[in-house]
């Protein structure tokens, strides 16, 4: 069982690692997009799950920058390949950031990045619960 939950917790974990660096990603394209020429970039999400998720399976351990960070696992950051977003209409300075698209991307990144943290929360507390209920 623990085995288990355990392996779901780190799915979900990678998924809210992967879910942050999304979000950055999706802020320093709104923090540009008045800089001429920018080119707004986008994460396959789908795929640097699958990826994670592989190289989890390869080495669980996560590597950390600071003992107070969580930092995405050194195969994932070497793989993760961000990609230039394709642009919806054309402007006089190059800029490629779409507003629109930029700010529906991050409100569902934000709602999908709760959830995961909803599912881990509640996975801690069933693990607990079956915890206290042993010792009693």
């Amino acid at each position: 069982m623990f085995t288990r939950l355990g392996q779901t917790i780190d799915f979900q974990s990678q998924a809210l690692l992967l879910r942050s660096e999304r979000q950055r990603v999706i802020a320093s394209n709104i923090a540009n997009a008045d800089t001429p020429g920018y080119q707004a970039r986008e994460m396959d999400f789908a795929q640097a799950l699958r990826e994670a998720a592989g190289a989890a399976a390869a080495a669980p351990q996560v590597l950390r920058t600071s003992p107070r960070h969580q930092a995405l696992p050194a195969a994932l950051q070497a793989d993760l390949r961000l990609r230039y977003a394709a642009p919806s209409q054309t402007s006089l300075d190059g800029n490629t950031v779409d507003m629109d698209r930029e700010r529906a991307s991050f409100a569902d990144n934000s709602v999908k990045y709760e959830a995961a943290l909803r599912f881990i929360n509640g996975s801690v507390r069933t693990m607990l619960d079956a915890i206290k209920g042993q010792s009693q």
